[in-house]
């Protein structure tokens, strides 16, 4: 299913006539102007899979951010902004087949660290709570407590609690258990499994980040099946060979200028891991 049908961005002529016309002289930053004109990119033209490949500051996580906000797609992590990011904004156009479905987001890996960190934090929490709780069963039922008023009818209640119960099934019954907390590539294929639903258009940013090969796989494999039999487009920017390597998928060289389509085993990243396997073929 394709949603977003392409995007256009400004041309580096389009870029220096906006300045010319501008009467600030000072700027923290001109993100994301000045970043894609390095590569000759004026538009992408989608598929059900997209791809962009490439290295540091070449531009894919800045093209997520664009194509994100200029269709208003919810995230879970702000990312940093400049004051130029609306005038930016304003010379892209995107064009769609019909309405973006509700269900769409922008998903990077800060969604998934935070999500990762907040399981943790949470458990950290209930670890106290279950100390606490040890702490209060032992008071209760070695206490010499004698209820004098309706005030302590609580504090009877759970004296007669923990004398009538064992220690673990007292903590069991006053606190929830602890939020299973998997490995880090668990936690954070659930996290794609969770906000990836059917029939929406989501961008992954570096998806791979957290994962091991084998779930690199997993997820290659779970990005499949939702395209193919979920209605799903995806834009993906990424590094991994295995992600790379997703059937049918358009796949956009910004390393090259101009930026170039090409086949994953085309790929320089690619190519260094297949000519090193090679020259040690022999160790297998």
């Amino acid at each position: 299913m394709i949603y977003l049908e392409k995007i256009t961005f400004p041309s580096g002529e389009q870029e220096s006539s906006f300045f010319l016309g501008q009467k600030r002289t000072c700027y923290d930053s001109y993100y994301p102007f000045q970043i894609l004109p390095k590569h000759n990119l004026r538009q992408i033209d989608f598929e059900p899979v997209t791809i962009l490949y490439g290295g540091n500051g070449t531009g894919k996580s800045t093209v997520l951010n664009i194509i994100s906000e200029k269709l208003g797609l919810p995230r879970d992590t702000v990312f940093n902004k400049s004051n130029f990011f609306p005038d930016y904004l304003a010379l892209c156009a995107v064009h769609t087949n019909g309405t973006i479905p509700r269900n769409s987001r922008m998903i990077t890996s800060d969604d998934v660290f935070d999500y990762m960190l907040n399981i943790r934090t949470l458990n950290e929490g209930l670890d106290n709570r279950r100390e606490q709780i040890f702490e209060e069963y032992l008071e209760a039922k070695y206490s010499r407590f004698q209820m004098k008023s309706m005030a302590d009818y609580e504090q009877l209640r759970k004296v007669n609690s923990a004398r009538s119960r064992t220690q673990s099934r007292f903590v069991r019954e006053n606190m929830m258990d602890n939020v299973r907390e998997y490995s880090n590539g668990e936690s954070a294929f659930l996290y794609f499994a969770e906000k990836i639903g059917e029939n929406g258009l989501f961008l992954l940013d570096e998806p791979e980040n957290s994962l091991s090969p084998e779930k690199q796989q997993e997820l290659v494999q779970f990005l499949e099946d939702s395209v193919r039999f979920f209605g799903c487009q995806l834009v993906i920017s990424t590094h991994s060979p295995f992600v790379l390597s997703m059937k049918s998928a358009k796949i956009y060289d910004l390393d090259e200028d101009p930026v170039d389509v090409k086949r994953w085993t085309e790929l320089k990243n690619v190519r260094v891991y297949y000519e090193f396997f090679q020259k040690h073929e022999r160790e297998f």
